[in-house]
């Protein structure tokens, strides 16, 4: 699931959106190019998605996961994982299975409700592909070789420039589009596709009718957490710079050691001195995971001078400890019960199918694709 999604999230484990996937497939600040209306959320729908394509961490936690556990509660949501949009970067389908479960788990572990929310697997909507294929006639070589995500794909893996990959934006707004979704929760990363999303909607209803709802970000009108790595070069990933990311399925030791070797400059400074993108970093982490009084006690070390960086990244440590490790058990715990883990799957793709035949329904019609 960055997104989650529906992610790459935030949402992009690619919360898609997560980017995720964990897609990390939808949610973000509101923009200006497309403020979500949350005054009337009635019957609105909220889709989102990750990439089974690692392990998740705790950015898709606080970027992703959280938000869709409250989401959950207020809209009719699906949640997917979107296991054919990993096939555009990790084609061996040897370990998709383990991966698929593995990301199911942790989402489960983590709060998700399968009595509340839609969970499901890409693959099991066949009419992702029909609508994907339908779109695809409505998006332009050009400005899918413009964007960002596709070029980054291209520059670390330039054998695999499929065209799966130059058209992960369609398949990724149809994933939106068939619930004909309102919100989406993308991680920052994901808003270029977002916005490209609302533009092969428009697309569609100028051309075959008022089928589908601009789909906006959304995120409790909250800023977006970008979980920083622990050596400060950049956010945590699922798949690089393992040392440098703390992900839910860490044990107690590997937690403390990666938080231990985390960055700091030289020490304390002089009293009432800035923080240093570093110390702004492991403050920001304690700020997800600490209590406010333990907080502001290493705060005010800091404006006095006398901060002990060593004794906080102890403390930092402890804290994710006490964090992770309820979700890493639970997910150890689900794992094993496969018989719920299909159970889940399989109730969440029935509500997905209904949706999605639904939608497909209209979009037929209105194509004038109903010739008997």
């Amino acid at each position: 699931m960055a997104n989650l999604f529906y992610f790459p999230v935030p949402i992009t484990i690619d919360f898609y959106y997560l980017r995720p996937l964990y897609y990390i497939l939808a949610m973000s600040v509101q923009t200006g190019a497309a403020k979500a209306d949350t005054n009337n959320n009635a019957g609105k729908i909220v889709m989102g998605g990750i990439r089974p394509t690692g392990f998740l961490h705790l950015g898709n936690y606080f970027g992703a996961i959280r938000n869709y556990i409250k989401l959950q509660n207020e809209f009719e949501c699906y949640f997917m994982i979107a296991d054919l949009h990993s096939l555009t970067t990790h084609p061996d389908t040897k370990e998709l299975k383990s991966n698929v479960q593995r990301v199911l788990a942790e989402h489960l572990a983590s709060g998700l409700d399968p009595d509340k929310a839609a969970i499901y697997c890409q693959s099991h909507i066949k009419e992702t592909n029909e609508l994907y294929l339908i779109l695809n006639m409505l998006a332009y070589k050009g400005e899918l070789e413009k964007t960002v995500t596709f070029k980054e794909k291209v520059r670390l893996q330039p054998d695999n420039a499929n065209a799966g990959l130059l058209t992960y934006p369609v398949l990724q707004t149809a994933d939106i589009l068939l619930h004909r979704a309102s919100y989406v929760p993308v991680g920052k990363d994901q808003e270029q596709h977002l916005e490209m999303a609302r533009t092969f909607a428009n697309r569609f209803n100028y051309r075959y009718g008022d089928i589908f709802p601009e789909p906006g970000a959304f995120n409790f009108n909250q800023k977006l957490v970008k979980v920083p790595s622990l050596d400060g070069t950049g956010k945590m990933s699922k798949s690089e710079n393992q040392m440098a990311t703390l992900y839910l399925s860490d044990d107690d030791d590997s937690i403390r050691k990666k938080v231990k070797k985390a960055k700091t400059d030289s020490g304390a400074q002089e009293a009432g001195a800035g923080k240093s993108e570093f110390i702004e970093n492991l403050f920001l982490l304690m700020s997800l995971v600490s209590k406010d009084e333990v907080i502001q006690k290493y705060e005010q070390d800091f404006n006095n001078g006398t901060i002990r960086y060593g004794d906080m990244k102890e403390q930092l440590g402890n804290d994710m400890v006490s964090f992770i490790a309820p979700i890493r058990q639970k997910t150890i715990d689900i794992l094993e019960n496969k018989k719920y883990l299909q159970e889940v799957m399989e109730k969440g793709a029935e509500k997905a199918r209904k949706s999605a035949a639904a939608t497909m329904e209209l979009v037929r019609e209105s194509m004038g694709l109903n010739y008997f």
